[in-house]
């Protein structure tokens, strides 16, 4: 079998999947892949970043299986100026909501950024406010939930207006923008993702 690995820069508001539903952009509408390569996992509509896609299940299943631990970074700007209270209660963990049920977040790490992280423009642009001020945090998690960045922020005050996935272990977006894809050997890709 011809194994496909390739990491893409999922642009805001593409749903992550090569059909379209509801006349939203999807992924075919920006890369090019063989038929049978699909999303390791997803992003949602309205997040971007980092994603991977291929043809191989095993891969797949290492790296989503809950019994694979692998950390995902985040950066996320958000309305307000986050204090070190909410920082604390992030990296302890939060009760969020999955499926209507109470879930309790892992610990994780979260830190705010001194500095507005050197990232592509959005298209559309974030709404500018003069009022209120925005911060830069970012999250590094080991579990990914449905939504749960987002969640989670919310519970400790702070909407979340831009979520980009950057990291997923050693695998990073680097210098990529959005629409950009990236073809990686199993080698190459299985030692950023595995150390292997």
């Amino acid at each position: 079998m011809n194994y496909k690995y390739y990491i893409i820069y999922k642009p805001y508001r593409v749903l992550s999947q090569f059909t379209s539903t509801e006349d939203k952009k999807c992924l075919k509408d920006f890369f090019s892949v063989e038929k049978d390569v699909y999303p390791v996992g997803r992003l949602d509509y309205d997040s971007e970043g980092l994603l991977i896609l291929t043809n191989d299940a095993k891969f797949n299943y290492k790296l989503l299986h809950p019994k694979f631990v692998h950390e995902r970074e985040y950066l996320v700007q958000a309305d307000g100026v986050i204090t070190e209270n909410a920082l604390r209660s992030l990296s302890k963990g939060v009760t969020i909501h999955i499926d209507g049920k109470p879930y309790c977040t892992q610990p994780c790490r979260a830190t705010a950024l001194q500095e507005a992280p050197d990232l592509p423009d959005r298209d559309p642009p974030i709404r500018f406010r003069k009022s209120i001020p925005t911060c830069w945090v970012s999250i590094v998690l080991t579990e990914g939930k449905n939504r749960q960045v987002r969640k989670m922020m919310a519970n400790v005050g702070f909407p979340v207006l831009r979520l980009i996935r950057t990291r997923i272990e050693q695998l990073t977006l680097h210098k990529m923008r959005p629409g950009n894809m990236i073809a990686l050997s199993h080698e190459a890709i299985s030692r950023k993702l595995f150390g292997k």
